[in-house]
């Protein structure tokens, strides 16, 4: 079973009022890959508005020196650095314990996270492969879709370099928990910041589990409006390409899910007691090699796997559908990096 408190991390609000109280243990660097993109900004600037933040390392291929000089004027305490292209990509990782992985391109209307494939591939493999050199005991955060095949990626070009921990490498899936939450707290009436859905599975389509019969506070729909709700959480990403009408993907959501994720991982870190996110890793809870569960940080990254509690009958039939298309996708991963 699921511990009772499931809603594996505080709002970013609730966040900043924690941090404040535990300033003695500040003092995180964190590298934003990407950070000049359409998530990368929101993020980078989520991030320097955080106590927990020290330090702000920003890389891209291009405009970095630009948002880093702007995130730079803001009134707090972390010092922001930019570094721009390939001959700068190590000196922006030096002495990171955080890596957050956004860069990629993004979807566009009828396109799957899976059409992104060979662009972010490649961008996820050469960027781990820097970090295997310079941060190999760094937490590594992947954004970049398709996150189900890019951890396994980054996972085994850290293999061939030696280095390789399962427990540091974690695959971002926290905005289909954000997107649940706030779905279920519209349909329900209720304040969505006291709203928890653990989601399993993976981070597109059919491999999203929304565990909705493990929801705090408890919550029920007919069968009709659990099947809808539960596609709407599955599809919640092309309802924002949709919106977006050629202009992009879902990025400020991703940016606050992402900021979410990286203070809890900078809160075990510091040695924080009982943190708990959703998070797509190296797992033997199912067939899959990976896969997403709620698990427990430490300051060592993944301490417990706390597996996927008691399914309903829905749910059961949900991951049936999840694991041959999830495997199916590491395994597009893993080929990836092996081929050559």
């Amino acid at each position: 079973m699921l511990p009772r408190i499931v809603r594996p991390s505080m709002s970013l609000a609730q966040q900043g009022a924690k941090q404040l109280s535990t300033s003695a243990q500040r003092n995180a660097k964190v590298a934003v890959m990407g950070a000049a993109g359409g998530i990368g900004q929101p993020l980078s600037l989520l991030l320097k508005n955080s106590p927990l933040v020290t330090e702000l390392s920003l890389y891209d291929i291009v405009n970095t020196p630009g948002v880093a000089a702007d995130l730079s004027h803001i009134d707090t305490h972390s010092k922001v650095t930019g570094y721009t292209g390939p001959e700068q990509l190590k000196d922006s990782l030096r002495g990171a314990q955080v890596v957050i992985i956004p860069a990629g391109v993004p979807r566009k209307p009828g396109m799957t996270r899976d059409d992104l494939f060979n662009t972010n591939a490649s961008i996820v493999r050469d960027l781990a492969k820097a970090c295997a050199e310079v941060c190999p005991k760094a937490f590594i955060a992947i954004i970049s879709n398709p996150v189900n095949s890019t951890v396994p990626i980054a996972s085994e070009v850290l293999q061939k370099a030696g280095v390789y921990d399962p427990n540091r490498i974690f695959g971002v899936t926290t905005l289909d928990i954000v997107r649940s939450n706030a779905f279920i707290g519209e349909a329900k009436g209720i304040d969505p910041q006291k709203v928890s859905v653990p989601v399993i599975g993976g981070h597109s389509g059919i491999t999203i589990i929304p565990l909705i019969s493990q929801a705090k506070p408890s919550v029920s729909f007919p069968d009709d409006k659990l099947k809808a709700l539960t596609e709407r959480i599955q599809e919640a990403g092309t309802e924002v390409v949709k919106a977006k009408a050629g202009t992009g993907s879902a990025t400020l959501s991703m940016a606050y899910a992402g900021a979410r994720f990286g203070f809890s991982l900078i809160r075990a870190l510091n040695g924080e007691q009982n943190i708990i996110e959703c998070s797509y890793v190296r797992s033997n809870v199912t067939d899959a090699k990976y896969f997403s569960t709620p698990i427990l940080l430490g300051k060592n990254g993944v301490e417990k796997n706390l597996g996927l509690g008691k399914l309903s009958a829905f749910e059961e039939k949900l991951l049936q559908a999840a694991i041959p298309e999830l495997k199916k996708n590491i395994q597009k991963g893993e080929e990836f990096v092996n081929k050559k």
